[in-house]
C-alpha cells in the first residue's frame, strides 16, 4: 500500500479494528438481556445485565487510551516495531480474557490476568510513550 503523507498506522488499524469487533460483541449482549429483562436505561436491577454493562463500560474505559498511545507511539517513531505488534496483540488478548472472566459470577483467573495484563500494557505503553517523547527532545 502506498502511503501519501506521514506513516501508515497499521498496528493501530488492526488493533483497532480487532477491538472494535470486541467492542461490538460485548455490546450486542448488553442489548440482547436489555431486550429479554425489558430495561430500557440502567440495569433494573438485573444482574446478569449489569454484569454485561460492566464488561462492555470497562473495555471502553481502558482500551482507547491503549489505542491513542499505540497511535501515537507508532507515528513518532515512523515504523511499526515487532514490539509494538506485540504490544498491540496483548492488549487484544487480555481485553479477551478479562470479557471472558466477566461473564463468571465468581472471581476467576481470566478476570485477574485481564485486568492485571490491561495495567501492563498501559503502563508500557504510557512509559513507551514517554521514552519517545525524550528521545525526540520533548
Amino acid at each position: 500500500m502506498e502511503r501519501r503523507e506521514g506513516v501508515l498506522a497499521i498496528v493501530t488499524l488492526v488493533t483497532g479494528g480487532l477491538c472494535g469487533l470486541i467492542y461490538f460483541y460485548l455490546s450486542w449482549r448488553v442489548v440482547r438481556v436489555r431486550q429479554s429483562a425489558q430495561v430500557l436505561l440502567g440495569d433494573g436491577g438485573d444482574g446478569l445485565l449489569l454484569q454485561r454493562i460492566r464488561a462492555h463500560a470497562n473495555f471502553a474505559e481502558y482500551v482507547p487510551i491503549c489505542l491513542i498511545l499505540i497511535l501515537a507511539i507508532e507515528m513518532s517513531t515512523e515504523r511499526s516495531t515487532w514490539l509494538l505488534w506485540t504490544t498491540g496483540l496483548a492488549l487484544v488478548v487480555v481485553r479477551l480474557l478479562h470479557a471472558v472472566g466477566m461473564t463468571r459470577t465468581v472471581a476467576n483467573r481470566y478476570r485477574v490476568v485481564g485486568a492485571a495484563g490491561t495495567w501492563v500494557v498501559m503502563i508500557g505503553l504510557s512509559v513507551g510513550a514517554l521514552v519517545v517523547a525524550v528521545g525526540m527532545g520533548g
